[in-house]
């Protein structure tokens, strides 16, 4: 009986996903603009439908055209990493700045991210952190954790430990993997902030259980020279 409710219970949330599928697919056939963004971003995860980056693609591209912001920010990253599309960084840069011209958070610190690396743009630190910055001012923790690392680098900017603690700790606390083993870096060393193993431990350990493999590295070292 179990075995036949269970049963049950999943062909009933199967049969919504679908209605909800058609239900967006007809939307956004007539052209509606968040529901092509979410119908591409259900083919790009392989949720509700069978993962598909081409129909993610065109989907995307078409709330894009509408100057959707996530529809731009998706098919940057799709060209970005060359799925459902040939890579290139130029396009990828182009439709990142539309989404971060219109105060796309992710748009803006993706598009940092390339004048950092000088993908599809020349480099530029300086228009790196400036990019980086709108992000991290929006809270976002990518945006955060990597404005902390020009600081620390002291590229873009005058070199700033306790700027970069202070940029770091943020991601950290909304459980940016990087910014957790970056904040245990600067503990570790002692740069930006008082040197403190146990503190180093912490971060590392967080940014560790989160799979991240800097993390998990710089935790092993701890283990090594007995700080665990």
């Amino acid at each position: 009986m179990r075995r036949r409710l269970l049963l049950g219970a999943a062909a009933g949330a199967a049969t919504a996903q679908e209605s909800t599928v058609a239900a967006l697919l007809e939307k956004a056939k007539q052209g509606d603009a968040g529901s092509q963004w979410r119908l591409g971003a259900m083919y790009y995860l392989g949720q509700g439908v069978l993962q598909d980056y081409g129909e993610a693609a065109r989907w995307l591209r078409l709330a894009a055209d509408q100057g959707h912001a996530d529809g731009q920010l998706g098919l940057g990253i799709m060209y970005d990493l060359g799925q459902g599309v040939p890579q290139d960084y130029g396009e990828a840069a182009r439709w990142y700045r539309l989404a971060a011209d219109q105060g796309n958070a992710e748009g803006q610190w993706r598009l940092g991210a390339m004048y950092d690396l000088g993908q599809g743009v020349p480099q530029d630190y300086g228009e790196t952190v400036r990019w980086y910055r709108l992000a991290a001012d929006q809270g976002n923790a990518d945006g955060q954790w990597r404005l902390g690392a020009m600081y620390h680098l002291g590229q873009g900017v005058p070199q700033d430990y306790g700027e970069a603690v202070r940029w770091y700790r943020l991601a950290a606390d909304q459980g940016n993997a990087a910014g957790q083993w970056s904040l245990g870096f600067m503990y570790y060393f002692g740069e930006g902030v008082p040197q403190d193993y146990g503190e180093a431990v912490r971060w590392y350990r967080l940014s560790a259980d989160q799979g991240n493999a800097d993390g998990q590295w710089r935790l092993g070292l701890m283990y090594k020279e007995g700080w665990s």
